[in-house]
């Protein structure tokens, strides 16, 4: 059975058209600043600040807390959505639950700032579930099927492991490739060029 590429998914941010005109401006369009491999799909050259509220022990008060020039992923999408990975959101207090993309109802809150505006988000949030992208005849090579939960381990040179809760995600235009977040390729030592092997 053929190896799966693992790929790093750092942190970013998804927008929509309204939320791009705030932040950026009336008639705002991402630019593009590099493809990705999933088809259509792109990092901007567009970045915004990402803005959580820790307590601050010394006064007691919340104050707010910053990831800059976080990156903005195209095209544009029908609802705001923030992917950080467990210490990025601890780091500027936030309680971002686990969940896959698109399921954000109840997830964490934050505000997002721009050059020429801020938005607050109620919701949206989330540390990314890792997951495999795959079409319908690698699901059918592979023998899974779209929601399934599988491992896949990952044979690094100094800190190879297996990685449970993947879940499958099956579409015409995906293109096969397992995404994990930065704390959980840190674990695994994963830099490069890196593949794995789907355990059922």
């Amino acid at each position: 059975m053929r190896e799966i590429l693992v790929e790093t998914s750092a942190r970013h941010v998804h927008v929509t058209q309204e939320t791009l005109e705030v932040l950026f401006g009336k008639g705002a369009e991402l630019e593009v600043r590099g493809t990705l491999s999933q088809p259509g799909q792109f990092v901007s050259k567009q970045r915004v600040n990402v803005v959580g509220y820790k307590l601050d022990k010394a006064t007691g008060q919340k104050v707010e807390a910053v990831l800059k020039n976080v990156s903005i992923l195209g095209p544009c999408r029908k609802q705001n959505q923030v992917e950080l990975s467990a210490t990025d959101a601890r780091s500027i207090g936030i309680a971002a639950p686990i969940r896959e993309s698109g399921d954000i109802k109840g997830s964490g809150a934050c505000k997002l700032v721009g050059p020429c505006g801020e938005v607050e988000l109620s919701e949206g949030v989330i540390v990314a579930k890792r997951h495999i992208h795959m079409t319908p005849a690698d699901a059918e090579e592979f023998g899974v099927t779209n929601g399934q939960i599988v491992k896949l381990e990952l044979n690094t040179p100094e800190r190879s492991l297996i990685f449970g809760d993947v879940v499958i995600r099956v579409r015409d235009d995906f293109a096969l490739a397992c995404h994990i977040d930065t704390d959980e390729s840190n674990a695994a030592c994963a830099s490069g060029v890196v593949y794995g092997k789907l355990v059922k």
